[in-house]
């Protein structure tokens, strides 16, 4: 059976950065959409005027679009945005794929998870814009922090599309039921050499999380950069299962 993926980027990227295992996937006959959330990529919309609702919404767009159930696949953040759109149409989603992802449990938000996160460069040099609605990394630490298996000349290339991050989104809190969201089958793939979110609290993350099984990659934090072929087959065995 050919599957449909939703792929939902990062922070601070965009669709782009799932160019490469979007290739591999539809290389072997299947779906993909990768939408650029607001104020990613390819939507100039302000940050101040950027909430989680409208990641929602266009990830939920994206999911009535589709013609069967979807594999739904969250990059870090947008493990928080897949977990809410899961819990409005869990009728339409097959299973739900956390990529070194933030899966929540119900009230928690981003900003609640990362605080008592010890060992991460992103968490470390993270600030916010003088009147709070955009979120950024240190410059000169952005490239350790999250792809430092990534050649200097690659990462500087990827950067140029890297964009500041609407805020509000980061501190809002999950709104999800057991009986919708908590019912549709997870997977986690954890990445063993991560500078942004670290090993120690993606497994808890997954174990609290209630995966059904997961994956590992010895990666930074973003491997459909530098492993895209290795995410996709990833992907395509998750698919099986389901």
């Amino acid at each position: 059976m050919k599957s449909t993926y939703i792929l939902v980027h990062a922070a601070w990227l965009g669709a782009w950065a799932w160019k490469h295992v979007a290739d591999h996937l539809t290389a072997k006959g299947h779906t993909v959409i990768a939408p650029d959330l607001p104020g990613h990529g390819g939507d100039q919309t302000p940050a101040k005027f950027i909430q989680l609702q409208n990641y929602v919404a266009t990830v939920l767009e994206a999911v009535e679009r589709a013609e069967q159930p979807v594999i739904l696949v969250g990059h870090s953040f947008a493990g928080v945005t897949i977990s809410q759109v899961a819990e409005a149409r869990p009728e339409k989603i097959r299973g739900l794929v956390y990529l070194t992802a933030f899966l929540l449990p119900n009230g928690a938000s981003f900003g609640d998870a990362v605080a008592g996160v010890t060992g991460s460069l992103a968490v470390d040099n993270f600030y916010l814009s003088d009147d709070k609605t955009e979120a950024y990394i240190v410059a000169d630490k952005v490239h350790a922090a999250f792809a430092q298996d990534a050649s200097a000349e690659a990462f500087s290339e990827a950067a140029k599309y890297m964009v500041a991050e609407p805020a509000a989104p980061l501190f809002e809190k999950l709104s999800v039921t057991d009986e919708r969201c908590g019912a549709i089958p997870k997977y986690y793939i954890e990445t063993t050499e991560d500078n942004a979110v670290p090993l120690a609290a993606q497994r808890q993350m997954a174990a609290q999380g209630g995966v059904r099984r997961t994956y590992s990659m010895a990666t930074g934090h973003c491997p459909n950069l530098t492993q895209p072929k290795e995410v996709a087959a990833y992907l395509l065995a998750i698919a099986e299962e389901l």
